[in-house]
């Protein structure tokens, strides 16, 4: 398979490596990345199946995690474990990728996604619904399509968000990201592949950091987290809900630099 299509921000430093949520790309976490590659190397991914990353045939967190272990290998040439960070379902990822290939993780931060499965997936199949229902063919320009969206997705925010998958090519207008997948698939988008992990856990140093205002993490949540990954810490932000990150940058900024490694590790 393709690798997956990666920008690198920063030339010296520990390497921090972001996977992005649903519906998301790499570039989405560029003005933290900006303000952390004068003291580490940054890699911004784009998930499979998101941005210019090859799609695949089916919807597996192993087999994800995989491809993003694969792409650090290549990155790193032989340069050590890297500080993972990914946020939704690019935290279900990157948990699933410290589990099985912990020699990769130096240490590992999730944002607003807990290691369980969740009851439904309903607004994002009609995210994806909505978008599918937009012709394309017809299209003229990205504000012609955010015109067309503004019923259906309300909230400019996330209308926006999501017309960031929309790039026109020499043959016309293409979605990035793949919906006929997600779509389908959503169940296991939502799900978190307990069984298939078994007892694995990962013993580096993780951070939690969860909206004040999202329900992605609660107190039921605790116990798995803790058996999964025992070397955990929790921050809420406040006034920031599922995307703390957009919401509250500055702060999480903070919270993550004071998370991540400052030199190299010996």
């Amino acid at each position: 398979m393709e690798r997956l299509h990666t920008t690198v921000l920063g030339e010296r430093g520990p390497v921090v490596a972001f996977c992005h949520g649903l519906f998301g790309q790499g570039k989405n976490w560029t003005q933290i990345a900006k303000a952390l590659s004068t003291d580490h190397r940054v890699l911004l991914l784009d998930m499979p199946n998101h941005g210019r990353s090859p799609w695949t045939e089916s919807f597996d967190y192993l087999e994800l995690a995989d491809l993003v272990a694969a792409e650090l290998e290549a990155q790193a040439d032989g340069g050590g474990a890297v500080a993972l960070v990914g946020h939704s379902m690019g935290g279900k990822i990157a948990m699933c990728l410290a589990l099985r290939r912990p020699d990769l993780v130096e240490r590992l931060a999730v944002v607003d996604v807990a290691p369980v499965a969740y009851d439904s997936g309903r607004e994002f199949v009609g995210y994806i619904e909505t978008m599918r229902g937009l012709d394309l063919t017809a299209l003229e320009s990205r504000g012609q399509a955010e015109e067309a969206l503004r019923e259906a997705v309300p909230n400019p925010v996330v209308r926006s968000f999501l017309l960031q998958n929309l790039r026109r090519t020499d043959d016309g207008w293409h979605w990035q990201v793949n919906l006929d997948l997600l779509g389908a698939r959503m169940d296991d988008l939502v799900g978190w592949p307990r069984e298939a992990l078994g007892e694995a856990t990962y013993d580096g140093p993780v951070l939690w950091v969860g909206g004040a205002r999202s329900d992605y993490i609660d107190d039921a949540h605790a116990g798995e987290m803790d058996r999964r990954f025992p070397r955990n810490r929790r921050v809420l932000v406040k006034d920031a809900g599922h995307w703390v990150h957009s919401e509250q940058p500055e702060v999480f900024l903070e919270v993550l630099r004071r998370f991540l490694p400052q030199s190299s590790p010996s």
